[in-house]
């Protein structure tokens, strides 16, 4: 038993280490960052690019409103006129998902839950921010008015601020249901069809005066779930094969110990023997003699041995030790659980209890307990184990007796 539970250790010590490696690998790619700039090298998908545009509303006469420089690579970078009077600006500039051959596609971006970006507006602006998604019952491709407009605003100025958004709370306009008809109690959505990126102008904008706008490091980040299923998964994998291997090695190692204590005490199996051995010491004869046919009183003590045999205590304890190395309980208690477990193992029909009774125990508890010292197991799980066949034995083979 021993060795097996120094394997069993070694085994548990590498599935704690295994499993730590793999929480290690797993937490960290749940963990998502993507750079959704054009250029960039990091789309948020492989088979996603993000294409500059620009969107106006009233003045769409005037391609001076906004200019978007197409030649920053790592930046989204805009120039803005606004006029000095009119109606409120409606003016973007926009990142529009494409495919790898340019054509607009819709970018699932569910798993993210953030968006971080370095803001610098000359000069200091106030503008929004709006993800347009599309809806397959009132949406109409490239009809962005259609697409719910889940927005928020962030502020900026020359030095650059940096703006993380909570993709998770932005807002769909009330204007957005007033003019398209739609239910204001359904404000619900989700990043699952996402049309493109849009940062706009604002009626806090300035007017009347040229402004520009670069939009840099612009992240996505998120949790992706899925990594942290798998790692529960795996680790409970581990960890009930484990525990399977452990039960049945355990069993095979407790077997293995059972038959090794039945081998080393089959000399005391014949302990009638002792009746018939010649011993010169007619008092050492007697004194084995007396316990080894008698051992199944439960009233046998060493008074009844010294009372029977007209031996002294002090002979009849350097008999025991002289003989077999024990004192008159061990030897008697040795006695009667070898005769248990014989019982155990050819009775299949006698009760635990009668058994305990017919060796000399008038306690059923007391005897479970010593039992199970002297073969580390109950006498009903001996009694399972014991009767097992040997592994490579097969049907209707038997142990040859020793």
């Amino acid at each position: 038993m021993q060795e097996f539970y120094k394997k069993a250790l070694l085994a548990f010590i590498l599935i704690v280490l295994a499993d730590a490696l793999l929480a290690a690998i797993l937490v960290d790619r749940s963990y998502l960052s993507a750079s959704i700039l054009p250029g960039s090298g990091h789309a948020a998908r492989d088979a996603v690019r993000w294409r500059r545009g620009f969107t106006t509303g009233p003045w769409a006469w005037n391609a001076g409103v906004i200019r978007v420089d197409d030649a920053a690579s790592d930046q989204l970078r805009f120039d803005l006129n606004l006029p000095a009077t009119g109606a409120d600006p409606s003016v973007s500039a926009d990142l529009l998902a494409v495919d790898d051959k340019g054509k607009p596609v819709l970018v699932d971006l569910s798993t993210y839950s953030t968006v971080s970006f370095v803001a610098r507006c000359a000069p200091a602006n106030s503008m929004v921010f709006v993800v347009s998604i599309y809806d397959e019952h009132i949406s109409k491709p490239g009809n962005f008015l259609t697409y719910p407009p889940a927005m928020t605003y962030f502020s900026c100025n020359e030095a650059g601020v940096p703006v993380s958004l909570d993709l998770t709370r932005l807002t769909v306009p009330e204007w957005w249901f007033e003019t398209l008809h739609r239910d204001l109690s359904r404000q619900d959505f989700k990043l699952d069809r996402v049309a493109r990126l849009v940062f706009g102008a604002t009626s806090q904008s300035p007017r009347g005066v040229p402004s520009h706008v670069e939009i840099g490091k612009l992240t996505l980040r998120g949790r992706d779930y899925r990594y942290l299923a798998w790692l529960a998964g795996l680790v409970a994998a581990g960890w009930i094969a484990f525990g399977i291997w452990f039960f049945r090695a355990h069993a095979r190692a407790t077997i293995a110990g059972i038959d090794a204590k039945l081998k080393k005490d089959l000399p005391l199996v014949a302990y009638r023997q002792l009746t018939l051995e010649p011993y010169r010491d007619k008092e050492k004869a007697s004194v084995l003699r007396f316990i080894a046919t008698n051992y199944i009183n439960p009233e046998l003590d060493l008074e009844a041995v010294v009372a029977a045999t007209g031996t002294n205590r002090t002979k009849v304890n350097d008999v025991l030790k002289s003989e077999l190395g024990m004192t008159f309980t061990s030897y008697l208690n040795k006695l009667r659980l070898t005769e248990a477990a014989r019982l155990l193992t050819e009775k299949s029909g006698t009760t635990v209890a009668e058994i305990a009774y017919s060796v000399g125990y008038a306690n059923v508890s007391y005897f479970n307990k010593l039992f199970k010292e002297e073969y580390g197991c109950t006498p009903k799980a001996f009694r399972t184990l014991a009767i097992q066949p040997e592994p490579g034995a097969g049907p209707g083979q038997e142990t040859a007796a020793p």
